[in-house]
């Protein structure tokens, strides 16, 4: 019975990280999965997810460049890639002048289109250093985390806390900005 157990256990871990992992569902679809359809106590869940939305970023921030070059070499990956960089610096270019703090604050909003995979690009197209922009992002990561936990577990209460949360990143991105 115990086999069984860690045999489930390591799996769901493994989906839950590797759901993580994908772009656009990130820790926002995946930890309120976790929860409440794979009855994760809410701390693994969240740990699980933090862990997996952040395995992708270092080699987005490390490779995005020369991937990008070598996409570019073929007509549609060009269309592609160019589609790709115009999209992300649209909706960063609100805070591209605050790029630390700004970047922080766009991941921890959990909206579609603002994790860390569009923050990753968003880095790049900022021209950012490795370090800050991974310490950003990981900050950010950890406050959607918090919310989109806040929002599974206590519904309108933690729609509440949600809410505080959110107004308190705003605010300590405006204050280092």
């Amino acid at each position: 019975m115990l086999d069984e157990l860690l045999k489930t256990s390591l799996s769901h871990n493994l989906i839950v990280v590797l759901l993580a992992m994908l772009p656009i569902n990130e820790l926002r679809g995946t930890l309120p999965l976790a929860v409440h359809v794979l009855n994760m106590p809410w701390y693994q869940a969240f740990y699980l997810c933090i862990i997996g939305n952040l395995i992708p970023v270092p080699f987005l921030l490390l490779f995005f460049g020369a991937g990008s070059r070598l996409v570019q070499k073929v007509p549609i990956g060009k269309r592609f890639v160019d589609w790709l960089l115009t999209r992300t610096a649209k909706k960063t270019a609100r805070f591209g002048k605050y790029k630390f703090s700004g970047l922080l604050v766009f991941v921890a909003i959990p909206l579609p289109l603002t994790g860390a995979w569009t923050a990753s690009l968003a880095a790049y197209i900022l021209g950012m250093r490795f370090w800050p922009a991974f310490l950003s992002i990981a900050l950010g990561v950890l406050g959607a985390g918090i919310i989109v936990t806040a929002l599974t577990l206590l519904g309108w209460i933690g729609a509440g806390i949600a809410l505080v949360a959110l107004i308190v990143i705003v605010g300590l991105g405006a204050w280092k900005a």
